[in-house]
Order: structure tokens, then C-alpha cells, then sequence
């Protein structure tokens, strides 16, 4: 395989447990082994279903705007703004809002890659 370059304008798949415009553009779907990286745009009051990846740290860099990261697992609810980084642990039931009145717009995801959320939204094949 060679070196690939992707745009954020044109994804193979979108991930609506994320957001409404939450673009999968680098994943195993696409060839990539472990990596994944997601851009995610939140309208305001808009947040993330609730969830864990098992096996894999969810690490987000906020572009901009500003919301709270709920850490469900340890009942915390966190603020961010843009320019900071929300680390996620393996295995913390989380979800991102942007309830602050503004848009969020970020970039980052699970890694290695979720395989298994990946497989539960029908992206990848049961068998992958």
C-alpha cells in the first residue's frame, strides 16, 4: 500500500451515533490497519449517544467551539473549549455535547480503530 491522502469533505461512511456530521475519513474500511481519524461537527445541543470502546483510548482535539465530555463511568461531566484535548481511557462509557450555545467542531477518534463499533454500525463486515 502506498501513502494516501484524504479530504474531510468527502468520506466513504458517516457515523450518526457521533453526530449528524460525523465523517469517518481515515479507518479500516478505507485500509488503514490501526489508525482512525474522525471529523465531527456538532450542532449546539447536540451530544453523542453514550458509549465505550472496549479496546481502544478516544483522544479529540477540538477545533472549535466549546461543550462538556461526560465521563459516565466515574460520574464527571468536564468542560472543553477549543484548542484543548479530551482523552478518553479504554473501556469509560463517555459521550460529547456541545451544550454550550455554540457548534463544535473536532478531529480525533478511537485508537487502534473500534473494530467492534465499527461492525455494530454496520461499517465493517461481522467477520473483519
Amino acid at each position: 500500500m502506498a501513502i494516501r491522502v484524504f479530504h474531510r469533505d468527502k468520506p466513504d461512511l458517516m457515523l450518526p451515533i457521533i453526530s449528524k456530521d460525523a465523517r469517518l475519513v481515515v479507518w479500516p474500511g478505507v485500509g488503514a490497519h490501526t489508525a482512525n481519524m474522525n471529523y465531527v461537527k456538532m450542532e449546539p445541543d447536540e451530544a453523542n449517544v453514550p458509549h465505550i470502546h472496549a479496546e481502544s483510548e478516544d483522544t479529540i482535539y477540538i477545533l472549535e467551539g466549546k461543550g462538556t465530555v461526560a465521563d459516565m463511568s466515574n460520574g464527571a461531566k468536564l468542560d472543553f473549549t477549543a484548542g484543548q484535548v479530551i482523552h478518553v481511557p479504554v473501556g469509560l462509557r463517555h459521550a460529547v455535547a456541545a451544550d454550550k450555545g455554540s457548534p463544535v467542531v473536532s478531529v480525533g477518534g478511537p485508537c487502534p480503530a473500534d473494530k467492534g463499533l465499527l461492525r455494530a454500525v454496520g461499517a465493517l463486515p461481522k467477520d473483519e
